[in-house]
């Protein structure tokens, strides 16, 4: 199953993987059942997770269940022990939506929640991120995860998120961060798939974000905070979480006017 699934990663355009997922997911969830890794999203375990990775894939990440990766199974973590966004009143800008999140987001009755998108199914508004369709100081909070790395203009999609981010709000940022990297690498004239696949790790990305991107996060005016959130994490939680040890949450803040 793993071999086919690896396979089907590398042929299957993501807007349609999306729409097969929701038959798929049911037989998956119910072949690797078992106690040793848990979904903190659903709270459903397994014997194993699956592997994901469009170029070098990484093996057992991928659960089951709701299609989460370390990434997501992270944020969840963060947003429900650390901030109010379950709790509070709150409108949500959500870009690409993960599937993940996509429904629980959407039912939680504290939420104004929008989801936008040049290409996903799950976007309730198609829009180009560099050109945002939305009033200025228009969403509490913005989530904006593993986008930016797609984006060619990425400064003007920075500008367009502080644009439409009310002063006060917040929003955490996630992209494919190589932490070893002091400045980011990208390169306009590599255009062909497969090239981008060897040079930046998959076709469609077009840079790698080194240490630096916090700073490219503050050049754009917001308040940058990393957030090293496995660090005082329990060993045996960031395993059975199945979580990416030292992964950095990049939490945003839009100053308050005056």
């Amino acid at each position: 199953m793993k071999h086919l699934f690896k396979w089907v990663l590398k042929r299957v355009p993501r807007p349609l993987l999306i729409r097969l997922s929701y038959w798929v997911r049911p037989i998956l969830a119910s072949s690797l059942k078992g106690d040793r890794y848990t979904d903190p999203i659903d709270g459903k375990s397994f014997r194993t997770f699956l592997p994901y990775g469009y170029e070098s894939p990484r093996e057992n990440v991928l659960s089951p269940s709701t299609l989460s990766l370390e990434r997501h199974r992270l944020l969840w973590l963060y947003l429900k022990r650390e901030t109010d966004f379950f709790q509070k009143p709150h409108s949500v800008l959500h870009f690409a939506p993960e599937q993940a999140f996509y429904k629980r987001f959407r039912s939680a009755k504290n939420l104004n929640y929008t989801t936008t998108d040049l290409n996903s199914p799950l976007a309730d508004v198609k829009a180009d991120i560099c050109n945002l369709p939305f009033d200025s100081n228009a969403f509490d909070i913005i989530l904006c995860n593993h986008v930016l790395e797609h984006i060619p203009e990425d400064h003007q999609a920075l500008q367009e998120l502080y644009r439409v981010m009310k002063p006060g709000g917040w929003g955490i940022f996630q992209v494919p961060q190589d932490l070893n990297r002091e400045k980011t690498f990208e390169d306009p004239s590599i255009t062909d798939k497969e090239e981008r696949r060897k040079v930046f790790g998959q076709y469609d990305h077009v840079r790698i974000y080194g240490r630096d991107y916090f700073d490219i996060l503050k050049a754009a005016g917001f308040r940058v905070h990393p957030i090293d959130y496995t660090k005082d994490m329990d060993p045996s939680d960031t395993d059975r979480f199945r979580l990416a040890q030292g992964e950095i949450i990049p939490l945003v803040e839009k100053p308050l006017e005056g």
